[in-house]
């Protein structure tokens, strides 16, 4: 099902996306995604780097955090996509 709406996406075309203003293309949700951990994972590491003095619990939490909230935010983004309200 994610495969489908990332690669194959039958449902909508190029063209339906250029014409539909008001929808994204699902992979466009991944890069906001990604780069959006990757500004919320420096400071996470940042952050728990100054709690802890150790730059490897601080690595491993950063880690964590990056993988759990991307996956969050991409649905998060799927299903704000879906709502019409302020379009």
């Amino acid at each position: 099902m994610l495969t489908d709406q990332l690669i194959l996406n039958k449902k909508q075309t190029r063209s339906d996306y250029s014409t539909n203003k008001k929808s994204e293309k699902p992979i466009r949700s991944v890069a906001k995604a990604l780069s959006w951990r990757v500004v919320g994972t420096l400071d996470t590491l940042l952050i728990s780097y100054l709690l802890t003095g150790k730059i490897t619990i601080a690595a491993s939490i950063a880690s964590i955090d990056f993988l759990t909230k991307m996956v969050l935010y991409f649905f998060h983004e799927r299903l704000w996509n879906l709502v019409s309200w302020g379009k």
